[in-house]
């Protein structure tokens, strides 16, 4: 049987079996350990808060805590217990025997490289998925077992899948794997979908296509699906499981964004395999790090004009980086300008307000973030 890169929800009522039944509750048992404060419909929209109070409030608090960044956590030194770290680019991640403790910090990634150090970022993508992860939950298993930081999940271990599933909606990007660079440079059959001439960048695809790509130590590696079973990154079962998973996973955030005047564009996901089998959603949801968002209203006339979508996520920060540097090349990167840091740390915190409907809880500076996030997961792991 040949392996199908890419298949769409076949009718209206598989469509409808994405979305959870009426009956399904708010906030999630882990959504609830976070520090959310909930608001009712006067929070603006994503349109409304570019010129509201509330951001004159959150750029206040974002600038003073421009250096008051979680750039680096060392918890081997402050939890007892934890038995190992791995750096990633984003998150670090302490080996806590039967479970794993990812910390998110503020890091900035694109270009396979870090680029700087952004306010709440991280309290903000652990947020995101928390909310993600639980009103995903329907269509797939996640490894979330609790949640007792604003940075922090608690999750089980699993054998992680060397693949990253990126699914897309629209010809667009920036970097040298996005699908508008490798189709302009005249690319029409990428990760094994075909895609037809006269497309220009930033239109709509017909349907969403699945790109997936290895996750190299250095760079990710664009993937065909009869790669991926060839060399044995995984089995022909669990790969047609899990692009089933993200491509359902995809057009219900879609649905999701839509309703709150965005476009989710594109994203990434990460599954594993659990002892027992099962296949888990893993690392993050839809969060403005893993996906592009658009604002809906003003995308056709700005396409008509030629002009590039209104973005909500990290996409001006890789476009100022390649207008001043070789980002993939140079070993030292120039720094990111303190404006565009706190034009990204408010985008985040708005994006997330949009979406959850909810007031994000800005920590106070006078306890160290370290020293809270040791502290709480300490008391965690003491419970466990």
């Amino acid at each position: 049987m040949a392996l199908s890169p890419v298949k769409t929800l076949a009718s209206k009522d598989s469509f409808t079996g994405l979305f959870p039944p009426e009956s399904r509750p708010g906030l999630c048992r882990f959504a609830r350990r976070v520090s959310v404060v909930a608001m009712s419909a006067e929070l603006p929209s994503l349109g409304g808060l570019k010129h509201s109070s509330r951001k004159d409030e959150v750029i206040r608090s974002i600038e003073r805590s421009l250096n008051n960044c979680l750039s680096e956590t060392d918890l081997l030194r402050t939890v007892s217990g934890l038995k190992s770290k791995i750096r990633g680019k984003v998150r670090d991640i302490y080996d806590g025997g039967d479970y794993l403790v990812l910390v998110t910090t503020d890091r900035q990634s694109a270009f396979d490289r870090i680029l700087a150090s952004i306010p709440f970022k991280g309290q903000v993508l652990n947020e995101t998925s928390l909310w993600w992860f639980d009103r995903t939950s329907h269509i797939t298993a996640n490894a979330v077992l609790s949640a007792p930081d604003r940075n922090v999940t608690i999750a089980k271990k699993c054998s992680v899948f060397p693949v990253e599933f990126v699914v897309r909606g629209y010809v667009t990007g920036s970097t040298d794997t996005s699908l508008w660079t490798v189709y302009k440079n005249g690319v029409r059959n990428y990760c094994g979908n075909e895609l037809p001439d006269g497309m220009v960048k930033n239109q709509k695809l017909s349907a969403n296509i699945l790109t997936p790509t290895t996750k190299a130590a250095d760079h990710d590696v664009p993937v065909t699906p009869k790669e991926i079973v060839e060399q044995g990154l995984m089995s022909r079962d669990d790969y047609e499981e899990v692009s089933r998973k993200a491509l359902s996973l995809f057009e219900f955030g879609q649905h999701i964004a839509s309703q709150h005047g965005l476009i989710l564009v594109d994203t990434k996901y990460e599954f594993g395999k659990a002892p027992d089998g099962t296949i888990l959603l893993i690392d993050e949801v839809h969060t403005p790090d893993s996906s592009r968002y658009w604002i809906a209203s003003s995308y056709e006339e700005r396409i008509q004009k030629g002009l590039e979508p209104e973005n909500v996520d990290k996409e001006f920060l890789r476009l100022w980086f390649k207008e001043h540097c070789n980002p993939y090349e140079d070993k030292v990167l120039p720094d990111a300008p303190k404006e565009l840091v706190t034009e990204l740390s408010w985008r985040y915190i708005s994006l997330y307000e949009t979406i959850t409907k909810s007031k994000f809880d800005i920590p106070t500076v006078e306890e160290p973030i370290h020293d809270r996030i040791s502290r709480n997961v300490l008391s965690a792991l003491s419970s466990m």
